[in-house]
């Protein structure tokens, strides 16, 4: 059942009347969706004379960077003070691509300790709606960005002027939806191609943003890939899993963002269901991606071996030393010991 109802609809424009001063804030590591859906909702509330401000908590990757609006956009991991700032002084304060408020990592407390109306707009399974005054929330959709449309299209047609949606809000959406499909491979429904056609015919150039997504990168990205796959990339049954170590990171130069979709390759092969890429983060654990063919589920992988969750066929979580092995060095065994299971 959709919840972007009339009575929601008309209870998020009343709190858009009088030009609140808006802060759209996203979830940590942030990816395409998490960029494109709340630039999306800065554009619009732009486009209506509404002061707006998007924070998100880390560095987007650099072929990710062009979805934003730079002036408009600040970073928690290089201006915390101003971020956190942003998101305790605003009137109104718009949460987009994530279920729970620990998904914005040093911003969690800011985001609670806010006295601001909160609106969550978000796709994932289980969201903590306590801490929100309205909520969006739907799992059956493609991306936070394909929410966010259906939420703005129903704003425009809940206006006596019909309200705008222009090319830059559906730029960003497209944007957001291209990425969170992995470019229409998976998560794609019939509203999902409907939406597609509506941003087209607004004159977004798909071609343009295919380019600056995927055909962007730097060789570093390429040579890693190589690497993985010549490797570290394992194959046990219909299980793939790749582990990727700090040093390993360092020594090819990658950046953040730039092992993004990586984990999707090993699916290529016709007997794997499940992938998991396993990369050593700074912060004393790795970080962990599954993906998975219908069928199988890697929510289930995620929430039961990783602590983490996401969606049916695409999650995430993280693998933690001392507290589920001893050290770096027995995440190997860790993921084997569970393949089976």
């Amino acid at each position: 059942m959709s919840t972007v109802t009339a009575d929601k609809i008309a209870r998020l424009s009343a709190m858009l009347d009088g030009g609140p001063r808006v802060c759209v804030l996203s979830h940590t590591n942030p990816d395409g969706d998490a960029a494109g859906s709340s630039t999306a909702v800065r554009r619009y509330l732009a486009s209506r004379g509404i002061e707006a401000t998007v924070v998100l908590p880390g560095e987007l990757a650099g072929n990710l960077k062009f979805i934003v609006d730079p002036e408009c956009t600040v970073y928690a991991s290089s201006e915390p003070g101003k971020a956190e700032a942003l998101v305790t002084g605003c009137d109104l304060l718009i949460c987009t691509d994530f279920n729970k408020p620990s998904r914005v990592d040093s911003l969690e407390g800011a985001l609670r300790r806010s006295p601001a109306r909160k609106v969550l707009i978000d796709h994932h399974q289980e969201p903590d709606t306590e801490l929100f005054d309205l909520w969006f929330s739907e799992t059956e959709i493609s991306s936070a960005s394909e929410l966010v449309y259906q939420v703005l299209r129903a704003l425009e047609a809940s206006r006596p002027d019909g309200g705008p949606l222009t090319e830059p809000c559906a730029r960003a959406l497209m944007c957001g939806m291209t990425t969170d499909t992995n470019n229409f491979a998976n998560s794609v429904y019939p509203s999902t191609l409907a939406m597609a056609s509506d941003l087209l015919s607004l004159g977004v150039d798909r071609d343009a943003i295919i380019e600056a997504i995927y055909n962007s990168g730097r060789e570093n990205r390429l040579r890693i890939t190589g690497y993985i796959l010549s490797e570290k990339l394992h194959i046990e049954g219909d299980t793939a899993w790749m582990i990727l170590r700090r040093e390993e990171i360092e020594h090819f130069g990658i950046r953040e963002g730039e092992l993004e979709g990586l984990v999707n390759i090993p699916l290529t092969v016709k007997e794997v269901t499940a992938s998991i890429f396993l990369r050593e983060d700074e912060g004393g654990y790795f970080r962990v991606s599954i993906r998975s063919k219908k069928g199988r589920s890697a929510l289930a992988i995620a929430k039961t071996w990783y602590g983490g969750g996401g969606h049916e066929q695409a999650a995430g979580g993280k693998l933690r030393w001392p507290s589920q092995i001893s050290s770096p060095e027995g995440a190997e065994a860790y993921v084997k010991e569970h393949l089976s299971e």
